[in-house]
């Protein structure tokens, strides 16, 4: 045996003598090379800021405000009518189910008890519970056919909102931030508004700037006043004794920053204070609704305790796009859309809350010639399941979730108008055709802003990291007008 290893390694170095010897010389060259020409290390800490960035490339939208429907709306009852259903009601599903509360489970159908009718001189079908949203069909873009893959509400809400189900990764907001700036330098470049009630799943997370730079979090603003807390100075230092102290803490902040090169977080904390002080001014005013008349209002449905709430939220997510914040996210509250149980009564309340300012939003941002300019998006972290969960009587029944096959809507900033776009099997429960999954949304989004996904990175821990880190997203040609 060491005799054939033998043979076997003279006749390889006899053979390869001068492939080896070639190979040697070149990485021989290529040291000499290097040595020569050694690469300086790059010294030079950059800085980051909101400051008003190019695209890549054109791109149609400037802005964004996202309608986040936490807990996953039923496009079983809303976007996505299925005859077969219909026909099929109470009797046994014919397939296999995927069910995240296998516990309430059953394999029993279950219809849409709402009506549904055409809109617009697309003809979009949607459900009676919406006829706000049926106002602006022709306006719309509506997909059908939306997969995360991810059956639970955290990991679904982090594909959806930071491209990946890993925690604590910058959300969409964060990366559009970092990538275009703030048209303004008065008003943070990315706003959430929050609801009344709980937070959404995640918390805090899901405006988190994460591996980015904290100037790119999410400001939050809260439901009631004051929306932002701290704003207002105490009487006694307002005026002239607060510009000299900022100044001189503008100083000292500057003097220990030259000490400490390279420090991003306190680059970021001494622009955020330097923000504080122009927005005391300017933040007040943008949402200030009494600016508004009471005309826009009642558009809005502030006017109404049931949709007064989500109607001013909406409104003022208008006007701080108007001032040039970049994205706004208006969020409900914690799992508002999650019925397991008792759908037949809570999706009606909830539509009821979100249907008029939801498509008042919309059909303003049109009116004033923005929505050319602004992409609009609607939706949740996932849909329903065609099947009834918590089977214990009729106004007991509810669905399971769905991250399969679920729908959403887009209008605006480049997208088609009055548009459908995909398709679901014959029970709403897996996209079949035309499939966009989150990684494909994001690419179209980027796109649509004129953001090269493969060019907008951050290094981070000796990687170079993006918003899609996968190499299977596509752009979705087919939702650009």
């Amino acid at each position: 045996m060491s005799d054939r290893r033998t043979i076997n390694r003279r006749h390889f170095i006899s053979t390869n003598a001068t492939g080896l010897s070639g190979l040697a010389l070149a990485l021989w060259v290529q040291q000499q090379a290097v040595q020569a020409n050694p690469k300086k290390p790059d010294l030079v800490q950059p800085t980051f800021d909101a400051v008003p960035k190019a695209p890549h490339r054109f791109g149609q939208a400037k802005a964004m405000i996202s309608l986040w429907m936490q807990g996953g709306p039923s496009q079983v009852d809303l976007f996505d009518r299925k005859p077969e259903l219909e026909r099929l009601d109470g009797e046994t599903f014919p397939g296999e189910v995927k069910y995240d509360n296998a516990a309430q489970a059953s394999s029993k159908i279950l219809a849409s008890p709402w009506k549904w009718r055409r809109y617009g001189e697309s003809g979009m079908e949607l459900s009676e519970l919406i006829p706000h949203m049926g106002s602006i069909a022709d306006d719309i873009t509506l997909i059908r056919s939306m997969r995360t893959g991810v059956n639970n509400h955290g990991q679904s809400i982090r594909a959806m909102n930071t491209g990946t189900t890993i925690a604590m990764q910058p959300a969409l907001g964060s990366w559009f931030s970092y990538g275009l700036g703030s048209a303004t330098n008065s008003l943070p470049s990315y706003l959430a508004l929050i609801d009344p009630g709980q937070l959404p799943v995640d918390g805090i997370a899901n405006w988190n700037n994460g591996y980015l730079p904290s100037v790119f979090q999410g400001t939050v603003i809260r439901p009631t006043e004051p929306r932002i807390l701290n704003l207002t100075p105490p009487k006694r230092l307002a005026g002239k004794p607060q510009q000299q102290l900022l100044s001189y803490l503008e100083r000292l902040n500057q003097q220990h920053l030259s000490k400490k090169p390279g420090e991003r977080d306190y680059q970021a904390r001494i622009n955020m204070y330097q923000l504080a002080a122009r927005m005391q001014t300017s933040a007040v005013e943008a949402m200030d609704l009494s600016q508004e008349t009471s005309e826009t209002k009642k558009h809005y449905g502030m006017d109404d305790p049931d949709t007064k709430d989500f109607g001013a939220r909406c409104l003022i997510a208008r006007r701080l796009i108007e001032r040039g914040v970049r994205f706004v996210q208006v969020f409900t509250q914690n799992q508002f859309w999650d019925h397991h149980g008792r759908i037949r009564t809570s999706l009606p309340a909830a539509c009821k809350k979100v249907d008029k300012p939801s498509a008042a939003l919309v059909s303003d941002l049109k009116r004033r010639g923005m929505l050319g300019e602004t992409i609009v998006h609607w939706g949740g972290e996932m849909g329903r399941l065609p099947v009834i969960q918590n089977d214990t009587g009729a106004t007991n029944v509810g669905r399971d979730h769905n991250t399969n096959g679920f729908s959403m809507w887009v209008a605006g900033g480049g997208f088609k108008a009055g548009h459908v776009h995909g398709m679901t099997d014959e029970f709403s429960h897996q996209a079949v055709e035309q499939i966009v999954n989150h990684y494909d949304y994001h690419h179209t989004l980027m796109h649509l802003f004129g953001l090269d996904h493969q060019r907008l990175t951050f290094e981070h821990n000796g990687r170079s990291r993006k918003l899609i880190e996968t190499d299977k997203s596509q752009l979705v040609t087919e939702l650009i007008a």
